[in-house]
């Protein structure tokens, strides 16, 4: 359920301010609204500080990581800004770096790094610029011309060569348009050249020289990898400094946000409706005396979003987190329909008891360390997705593409099978669209827009019939209950689409709303066909590369295929289960259920006592 919310201000004592706060910190129940929001932000310092610990846990986020190289007790230091003291050496041991310290090393290594591929990127550029010099080293070139030897390059046709007169001419690349790069050697006198040759300049650098410089940015680069590797070993500090500072804003947005004179200090705010009446008594329960008026949210008010669903539903937070969705305020708390349809719909669309158990025994035995990466709620999720999948699967008898009996509910090419999962499947929309209508009825009622939302529910029904009628060929008419739920629903969805006195305006305003939103019922009704599509096409392509294996000679290729085409048939599953079990549940669930995910999250002010205190 979405938790009932109240608004609440406090006032207390100017001097008291910051006893209060620390108390508010410690409850962690009031989510703060500023009272003047453009002061309402945190010092540039801190937010630099920040900016700057966020940036280099991304850059260290997903790198494997390297034990340090030295492990002895570090010293104390302050951990006040980004700096390394200036005689720190680039690499001491990591031990002995502060959080603040290496939030900086990381961040230069970042830049160094950027620079060095930049420089990487021109050079590669320049060996490809003077590709024509091969190997030819300048140097050379200065010690001949040292040792009184003039030694010159010349462009020109391949036959013109032939006419050159000096001590040595040789041809040393072939160049574009059946020209040749002509190298001319000569004491003393000057060399007979045929009119045609073009003096060619030497480059500013040989390639030789670019790819030692090359050699060396790649080492340093490789050398600065290895020091961010190591690095990673102080996440864990760089993640408690970024909880400090991040506690440390909030105080000085709270502080700055707070209606204030030199004699009262006052706050706004949302809090459960449960906590209400309790935080007066807790604040003063610490001394503090405080005025407090609680109201209800205003009409025009959009207070917080706090969903607590039943325990059983939890696991769909993970989802919905990953997502960054949140319901408003006086929107539907949608975990409980969610909870039930995404993996019954992803266990349609994986079609396998092979899949299934091998994504539940995963998220099982690697249960800490996958939900360290993504998260518990949704480790949770998809453990539920692989058991629900493995009994679907069993009913259908498919284990990685073999069928090891007879199943209850056969999944191939057949035409009796794929006519029964098409059936399942609209079957399986009608019920998820119509509940959701049902439940915005359940919400108007007692207005008379309740007998709107009925109606489209009983004209999705009417929908399904229609569909079944082009799709699967089934019989419609006046001896079908579909022509009465089109007609009835229709004639409900019309009259109180916007109920009104005016009879007249109400009809109108009905009969234009009613075309888009009838091919809107069709088509949603008829977009879940792809748990049947997508399903057959997962137990097809199991099924195929189960025969390619047996059809090689070599059981070690045999299980190349096996191993790769499960391995990518799996993975197209779980992609198949986002790309198309959330949109099912996200998109035409959630649309016919007039859900606009237009909240924001509830976030409680909550501190430990470890910020400073800000004047």
């Amino acid at each position: 359920m979405i938790v009932s919310m109240r608004k609440i201000h406090l006032v207390a004592r100017h001097h008291q301010r910051q006893r209060l706060l620390e108390a508010l910190g410690e409850l962690g129940v009031l989510h703060l609204v500023p009272v003047d929001p453009s002061r309402a932000v945190a010092d540039a310092e801190t937010s630099a500080r920040l900016h700057a610990v966020r940036r280099a846990l991304q850059v260290l986020t997903g790198m494997a990581p390297r034990e340090a190289r030295v492990k002895r007790p570090a010293p104390r230091r302050a951990q006040r800004g980004l700096q390394a003291p200036s005689g720190a050496a680039p690499d001491q041991p990591v031990a002995e770096l502060t959080a603040d310290e290496a939030v900086h090393e990381v961040l230069e290594i970042q830049r160094r790094t950027a620079e060095r591929r930049n420089r990487l990127a021109a050079l590669f550029h320049q060996i490809e610029q003077i590709a024509m010099w091969g190997n030819l080293q300048l140097k050379d070139v200065q010690e001949l011309r040292g040792a009184g030897v003039d030694v010159r390059f010349y462009a020109m046709p391949a036959k013109a060569a032939r006419a050159i007169q000096a001590e040595c001419a040789e041809v040393v690349a072939d160049l574009p348009g059946d020209r040749v790069l002509v190298a001319v050697a000569n004491r003393g006198a000057e060399a007979a050249l045929p009119p045609e040759a073009a003096l060619v300049p030497l480059p500013p650098r040989d390639a030789p020289a670019i790819r030692a410089e090359a050699a060396r940015i790649d080492a340093a680069l490789r050398r600065d990898a290895q020091r961010l590797r190591e690095l990673t070993s102080l996440a864990p500090q760089m993640e408690a400094e970024l909880l400090r500072l991040q506690q440390q804003a909030e105080y000085t947005v709270a502080l700055r946000g707070a209606a204030a004179d030199e004699h009262l200090f006052a706050l706004q705010g949302w809090l459960p409706g449960e906590a209400a009446s309790t935080l007066a008594r807790q604040l003063a329960a610490r001394d503090i005396p405080v005025a407090v008026e609680l109201l209800d949210p205003a009409r025009e008010e959009e207070p917080p979003t706090l969903v607590r669903p039943p325990w059983w539903a939890r696991p769909i937070e993970g989802l919905f987190r990953m997502l960054g969705t949140i319901p408003g305020y006086r929107e539907f708390d949608v975990s409980i329909p969610f909870m039930i349809a995404l993996p019954v719909f992803a266990a349609m669309l994986i079609s396998d008891a092979g899949y299934g158990g091998l994504l539940l025994g995963a998220m099982l035995v690697g249960y800490r360390r996958v939900a360290g990466g993504i998260g518990a709620r949704f480790t949770q999720l998809l453990a539920i997705v692989g058991g629900v999948s493995l009994a679907w699967g069993a009913a259908t008898g498919a284990f990685f593409g073999f069928t090891l009996y007879r199943p209850l509910i056969p999944i191939d090419l057949s035409e009796g099978s794929r006519l029964f999962m098409m059936r399942l499947s609209f079957t399986l929309g009608a019920v998820h669209l119509s509940v959701a209508q049902l439940w915005q009825a359940v919400r108007y009622y007692p207005s008379l827009r309740f007998l709107n939302r009925l109606g489209w529910a009983l004209f999705i029904w009417g929908m399904y019939g229609v569909v079944k009628m082009f799709v699967l060929k089934d019989p419609m008419g006046w001896h079908t209950p579909w022509p009465y739920l089109l007609l009835g629903g229709g004639a409900l969805a019309v009259l109180f689409a916007s109920p009104s006195r005016n009879l007249a305006k109400m009809i109108a305003l009905g009969v234009a709303q009613f075309p888009l939103s009838m091919l809107s019922a069709f088509s949603d009704v008829i977009s879940y066909v792809r748990l049947m599509a997508v399903g057959l096409a997962s137990s097809v392509l199991a099924v195929s590369f189960n025969e390619m294996a047996l059809a090689v000679d070599s059981w070690l290729l045999a299980a190349v295929v096996l191993l790769f085409g499960h391995g990518l048939n799996m993975g197209l599953a779980l992609i198949a289960m986002f790309a198309h079990g959330v949109r099912l549940n996200m998109l035409e669930f959630s649309s016919n259920l007039g859900m606009q995910w237009t909240g924001y999250a509830y976030r409680p002010f909550a501190q430990h006592p470890i910020w400073e205190r800000v004047p």
